[in-house]
């Protein structure tokens, strides 16, 4: 092998090496957040989301809030409400005054849904860090996570963690036809008091009210 050559398979060595321990440490701060996410009763965020292609011309804002407890949530967006009681997933669109009932199946995973927004990263990923950002004094480390799976439908996804508190502080998700969904957390609350009753749907309360119900299964 001649000098020149031993020069490149030590320079490739040593690239190799240093994504290794580049990886491992972006492992170790997602690990860090998910331990953080666990540990909580429950979570409530309030977020603006943002969707955006520029081939197709489309830029739309919106806001929105989330509560998380264990796999159980409650999600308001764009004039519309989710309820997921653990089981089943009810769609409330107050505008159509209609209530869509539908099964969860947990081996879908296609869709990074609101109780897996924060623990979605623990299988399927690889992943290394990426740029910092300073929002208003607060260091945010991006890390840019790839599906293993060649034909995702999720292209890749960056997500941005508050190195001091450990929680995600924004996630840009690009699909393979160019879209990005960008959340920001604007506010994250923990451990709020919550009424027995908030993942629990009346249906009385719907058909009394004259929403059709439509269940589909």
């Amino acid at each position: 092998m001649t000098t020149k050559w031993k020069l490149f398979a030590v320079s490739i060595l040593m690239i190799v090496g240093s994504f290794s321990a580049f990886a491992q440490d972006a492992k170790t701060m997602l690990n860090e957040v998910s331990s953080k996410v666990k540990s909580y009763n429950n979570i409530t965020i309030d977020f603006k989301y943002n969707l955006h292609n520029s081939k197709e011309g489309v830029n739309q804002d919106a806001r929105g809030d989330v509560i998380l407890s264990g796999n159980k949530y409650l999600l308001n967006m764009m004039g519309s409400t989710t309820l997921f009681d653990g089981k089943k997933m009810y769609t409330i669109v107050p505008e159509d005054e209609e209530v869509t009932i539908s099964s969860y199946d947990p081996n879908d995973d296609k869709a990074i849904t609101p109780s897996k927004m924060l623990t979605f990263y623990e299988k399927g990923y690889t992943y290394k860090k990426d740029i910092v950002e300073n929002v208003k004094g607060r260091k945010i480390q991006f890390i840019r996570l790839t599906p293993i799976d060649s034909n995702a439908e999720i292209k890749n996804i960056l997500l941005g963690i508050d190195v001091q508190t450990k929680h995600i502080y924004k996630l840009i998700q690009t699909d393979a036809k160019g879209t990005k969904y960008t959340l920001t957390v604007n506010s994250f609350k923990t451990n709020q008091p919550l009424s027995n009753t908030l993942f629990t749907f009346d249906t009385a309360k719907y058909k009394n009210e004259g929403y059709y119900i439509n269940e589909l299964d």
